[in-house]
């Protein structure tokens, strides 16, 4: 008998994998996905501890499905409830003593033991909790892939990270840094063509330190791992890998970058452009270091373009040190940017620390960066009129007649055409721009649209 199972998932790109991978091994038992979770058989709430306030966002949402859960017990029918990710690691028992409807709690690296997690909770009733680190185990037990977001899909290669930067939940809630095999990612790839990907973001909480080991028992970093996906899965044409470390970038993957299927964009978190703040956050990095990794890249790829992450206010920044982030930014010059307020993080470092700033501090700081930010962004996209990029269409745009697909630089790019250019990598000359997105006209004579 079908069943109905629901998925809401927060946060990053590595919970959107996870939450297709749970889909897959709930299918072998008659699970299929709903936009809805008033009539769910079973709901999963995937988690990310990352924003301010994460745990009682979780709560609030729980709070709104207790109601279904109870209405359908009524009907003499069961409604699993499952808090699942990083949240769920993190507070797995306070969610299990406030939210006694809840029936199942585990963390990111546990999700593969879903079906005995599933037969428990129906034969108990005071609630599963599985918070377990076993990755190796968790990437052995993994269904082959059957769902992916379309054409363009994720394929994790690495979790976990060993960086234990200050201010950061990571290394406590989805453990040390481990990867996965050659063979399996290979394997996983050419199902992702199978079922339509074009383009693959290769996922890991620290992806740059992937060490994975070769069929021939050598270990490989990353940016052997990009070449040989590029050379051996030709079914996908751009290769993309997020999010990295400045401390693990190498020569191999800097040159990785050489390869054409390997796109033209990097998301390099830096974090600030004070060497006090980089030491008080633990980054193991300085600023400049950081400035000479983006000359190298830049020097094998010239039109590499760059995004990053920064936290303002961060306890103890002075004037000084924020200033240095704006001049560590105007040096680099991004193409986009995630900026935000430090906000503590239960359980990290930087959470019990004294000098913290206050919020008016923080916010004027914050907008000061975010001026400057969002005018690069503005300008590297405005530097994009005038040319033909080859952009890949992967969805329906919001009005009737678009459609929208990404140029190398990951920008989202608007054109009026009909739906048989998704999927497809088409050349578009570039007509207009916006702080957020490009607008082009596809160029007809090719064979694809002909």
């Amino acid at each position: 008998m079908k069943k109905k199972l629901f998925i809401k998932t927060y946060g990053c790109q590595m919970n959107v994998y996870d939450s297709e991978r749970m889909a897959d091994i709930l299918s072998p038992l008659g699970y299929q996905q709903v936009e809805e979770p008033d009539e769910a058989d079973m709901i999963i709430l995937n988690t990310c501890h990352i924003r301010e306030k994460a745990t009682e966002k979780v709560f609030s949402d729980l709070g709104r499905l207790r109601p279904y859960k109870e209405h359908r017990e009524q009907q003499g029918k069961k409604t699993i409830i499952a808090v699942a990710g990083c949240v769920a690691q993190a507070e797995g028992d306070e969610i299990m003593r406030r939210a006694k409807y809840v029936d199942i709690v585990f963390g990111p690296q546990a999700y593969h033991k879903l079906p005995e997690m599933i037969a428990k909770a129906t034969r108990q009733t005071n609630g599963v909790l599985e918070l377990d680190f076993e990755t190796y185990e968790k990437f052995d037990a993994l269904p082959e892939v059957k769902n992916t977001n379309g054409i363009s899909a994720f394929l994790t290669i690495q979790e976990g990270c060993d960086k234990f930067c200050h201010f950061c939940c990571v290394p406590y809630t989805r453990g040390a840094e481990v990867s996965r095999d050659i063979a399996s990612i290979t394997d996983e790839a050419r199902r992702l063509v199978d079922l339509g990907a074009k383009e693959i973001t290769l996922l890991g909480q620290n992806v740059n330190a992937f060490h994975g080991e070769s069929e021939d028992g050598h270990e490989w970093g990353l940016g052997r791992l990009l070449i040989h996906l590029a050379e051996t899965i030709p079914g996908i044409t751009r290769w993309r890998y997020t999010t990295s470390h400045p401390r693990d970038v190498d020569e191999e993957l800097i040159e990785a970058h050489k390869h054409e299927r390997v796109m033209p964009y990097l998301h390099l978190p830096v974090q600030s452009g004070s060497d006090t703040i980089l030491r008080a956050m633990n980054r193991k990095h300085t600023a400049d270091f950081y400035r000479e990794i983006i000359e190298k890249f830049r020097k094998v790829r010239p039109d590499i373009a760059f995004s990053s992450d920064f936290i303002v206010g961060y306890p103890g920044e002075t004037d000084k040190d924020f200033e240095a982030t704006v001049q560590l930014v105007k040096d680099v010059n991004y193409s986009m940017a995630y900026s935000f307020k430090y906000s503590r993080r239960p359980g990290t470092p930087a959470a019990g620390l004294a000098n913290q700033i206050p919020e008016s501090v923080k916010e004027e700081r914050l907008a000061l960066l975010q001026h400057v930010l969002f005018e690069q962004q503005t300008q590297f996209n405005l530097s994009k009129v005038g040319q033909r990029l080859p952009v890949l269409f992967d969805k329906k745009g919001r009005h009737a007649g678009q459609v929208i697909g990404r140029s190398p630089f990951l920008q989202p790019v608007h054109v009026i055409a009909t739906e048989r250019v998704i999927g497809h990598i088409l050349d578009v000359d570039i007509t207009g721009a916006t702080q957020n997105s490009l607008t082009g006209a596809i160029v007809l004579d090719i064979p694809q649209v002909a």
